[in-house]
């Protein structure tokens, strides 16, 4: 997992990876210029429908003016966090099949398509468009495996965040202006919340429940706790993990009874904006949903980060590849060009909830919410999304997926902490 997981040491090390890399010629794409490409430009994304499809049609905005010789060709494939695309994308790219560029959630997600050889370094691509002086350092060490880049970030979302809906909260004796600072005081509203016959806790399917599985985890276990359950410095046999999981299992009985029929992380958020629920721990995508549907922060909607997490960005970050053999590699370039530049994410993100990568973006205009987001991950303990690919492989998750979801029916804290213990042994080896 180390080399997994590997952080270059400082920006100087960066540059001279960087340099090193940038005038290879050994593949069709190192020549291919964006300004030269024609035909169509074949993208897999897996935001299909709502305010994601919203923020991907900005992009695209953006992306046919900039390059009016190229025609987008939408490869989207529906299904909440890629949970559906990824089983698709897998067998096209086995079978030989890429498209120009597809989505992928920027950390240890990638590696599964790097040890398959799948992925064209971007190193030049960083070089020739001067991406490692706009990009934070932080997402620049997150983005770099074994001192290559393979992937351009089109956003940074945070996975700790907490909507609630006002009125319900206030209907309950629980001031929305003054949230829990610890698990105890947020299931202590929470029983307040249903005593008052609405639902505290609203959450969908598998992978949203994993989303909540990790803020338990980081809230109980702190940032350093949590990190080390990745690298192998946190036991995963140990007591404050057996701790974490118990709250885990309180955390769920909290929640909507249909939470396994709900397929996606909409209908969840929908529960809390129609008042039916209280609180839905989800990315921020939810705040381009609550735009999207005109409701007003302060009023209809409040957030704040999970309680116990303040101080903590929980990161993760859409971005798009360059894949080996794509059809149209130009095209391909040409799209990554658009997803970097400050015009191109400061109206994808606008739209999407997220904020830029590029710190170049003008974000004046954004919402309250985002800003507030520009500002701490400026300054708070950043670590990775589990549930988002951030934090370990595809195939961990996918096996940690399945013992979580298996949880959530059998409520057995030793069988799920004697799994995860196994999943990482196996993929830390």
């Amino acid at each position: 997992m180390r080399r997994r997981l590997s952080l270059l040491a400082g920006v100087a090390a960066l540059g001279l990876t960087l340099a090193a890399c940038g005038g290879g010629g050994d593949t069709p794409s190192d020549n291919a210029n964006p300004s030269d490409a024609t035909g169509k430009v074949g993208v897999f994304t897996w935001w299909a429908d709502g305010s994601e499809k919203a923020g991907l049609d900005a992009l695209v905005g953006v992306f046919n003016k900039d390059f009016p010789n190229l025609t987008f060709d939408n490869l989207a494939v529906a299904g909440g966090a890629g949970s559906q695309a990824k089983s698709v994308l897998a067998a096209q790219l086995k079978a030989g099949n890429p498209p120009d560029s597809f989505q992928a959630h920027a950390g240890a997600e990638l590696q599964d398509y790097i040890d398959a050889d799948q992925l064209e370094d971007l190193s030049g691509f960083y070089k020739d468009n001067d991406l490692t002086s706009q990009f934070p350092k932080d997402l620049i060490d997150r983005l770099t495996v074994d001192g290559k880049i393979y992937s351009v970030p089109s956003n940074i979302h945070r996975a700790n965040v907490v909507w609630a809906n006002v009125d319900v909260l206030k209907k309950a004796g629980v001031d929305p202006e003054k949230p829990a600072t610890d698990l105890a005081g947020w299931f202590a509203d929470m029983d307040k919340v249903k005593a008052s016959g609405k639902i505290p806790l609203a959450v969908a399917g598998s992978w949203t429940q994993v989303q909540l599985f990790e803020n338990i985890l980081l809230s109980s276990l702190g940032s350093d706790g949590y990190n080390g359950l990745w690298d192998g410095k946190t036991d995963w046999k140990s007591a404050e993990v057996t701790t974490a999981i118990q709250a885990y299992e309180k955390a769920l009985s909290y929640t909507n009874t249909d939470r396994d029929s709900l397929s996606d992380w909409a209908p969840a958020t929908q529960l809390v904006e129609d008042g039916a629920a209280a609180y839905n721990v989800m990315g921020d995508w939810a705040e381009a949903k609550f735009e999207q549907d005109k409701k007003k922060s302060g009023v209809d909607y409040t957030y704040f980060a999970t309680p116990g997490t303040a101080g903590v960005f929980d990161f993760l970050a859409d971005s798009f590849t360059l894949p080996k053999g794509a059809p149209n590699p130009a095209g391909s370039k040409a799209w990554l060009k658009t997803i970097s530049s400050a015009e191109g994410q400061t109206a994808f993100n606008k739209v999407k909830g997220s904020i830029p990568a590029n710190t170049t973006a003008k974000t004046d205009d954004f919402s309250e919410y985002q800003k507030s987001a520009i500002k701490d991950f400026s300054q708070d303990k950043i670590v990775s999304s589990l549930a988002h690919g951030a934090a370990v492989p595809v195939a961990w998750l996918n096996d940690l997926s399945t013992a979580v979801s298996k949880f959530g029916g059998d409520k057995n804290v030793d069988s799920l902490q004697t799994s995860a213990a196994a999943i990482a042994a196996k993929f830390a080896k």
